[in-house]
């Protein structure tokens, strides 16, 4: 999972997509999925992505976030499908618990959508640059630059802090400090190591980019400092057009 947030730049369709119609496909996948009890629908808005990530040439970033999400997935579906108690019981097990036909309807539809509407927005990060989309936000729905310039920092820095967690746990693995462990307890007393280092790494890090930023004229910055510009073109239409047919699909199936 490692610099899944990266940008990956390229020329493909969805590259030249605006980036507010990226937002908007990203938003629409992602509510589709919670809009419709339908698992085929669900399924398709999962492939949908995966295309969409083959189109972009970044599929095998797409597929290893989707391998990582169907573990989680997984969990949750045995986790939730013992609570179930409506529906034909299918299955009785020892000490009270059953697992019926809703149950499993119930807890794969769950599954489903939790993979679903997680992938487009790692999809729509990877194709986008965090520049272009703080950008689009700022003109066109107006929001204040400092807003998005704290979202786009904070999604810049996850990467960065993931490398430097990586950093000083090898950092305290040479020192004898072993991470490996299979104890819960002592898995959380070796937090401490992490966070206090991590810790203070961050805040100079976020007080050498506030520096940067008040020397770049942060406060000074308005809706028109942008000098790009982002049109909407034929393809812009047609993922519009796209949207707005998996809404109704979502809204009828």
């Amino acid at each position: 999972m490692r610099g899944f947030l990266d940008y990956v730049s390229g020329d493909s369709v969805p590259h030249r997509l605006n980036p507010m119609t990226k937002l908007a496909l990203a938003f629409v996948l992602c509510a589709a999925c919670f809009m419709t009890k339908d698992h085929m629908l669900v399924g398709g808005v999962i492939v949908c992505n995966l295309c969409l990530a083959a189109m972009a040439g970044v599929f095998d970033r797409s597929a290893r976030v989707f391998l990582s999400l169907l573990k989680l997935a997984f969990i949750l579906f045995v986790m939730q499908v013992f609570f179930v108690r409506q529906g034909n019981v299918l299955l009785t097990l020892p000490k009270g618990f059953y697992i019926t036909d809703e149950g499993i309807s119930f807890s794969l539809l769950f599954a489903m959508r939790m993979i679903a509407a997680a992938m487009p927005l790692t999809l729509m990060l990877s194709i986008t640059r965090m520049s272009d989309l703080s950008n689009a936000l700022v003109k066109f729905l107006h929001i204040p630059y400092k807003y998005t310039f704290v979202l786009t920092t904070a999604i810049r820095f996850i990467p960065l802090f993931s490398d430097e967690m990586i950093g000083i746990m090898e950092a305290q693995t040479a020192r004898g400090v072993e991470f490996d462990t299979r104890s819960f307890i002592k898995k959380v007393r070796l937090l401490l190591p992490l966070c206090v280092p991590l810790l203070i790494s961050s805040v100079r890090r976020i007080e050498t980019g506030a520096i940067s930023a008040e020397l770049r004229g942060f406060n000074l910055r308005t809706r028109d400092s942008g000098y790009k510009t982002y049109g909407f073109g034929a393809i812009d239409a047609a993922a519009f057009v796209f949207c707005a047919l998996l809404i109704y699909a979502a809204l009828t199936v």
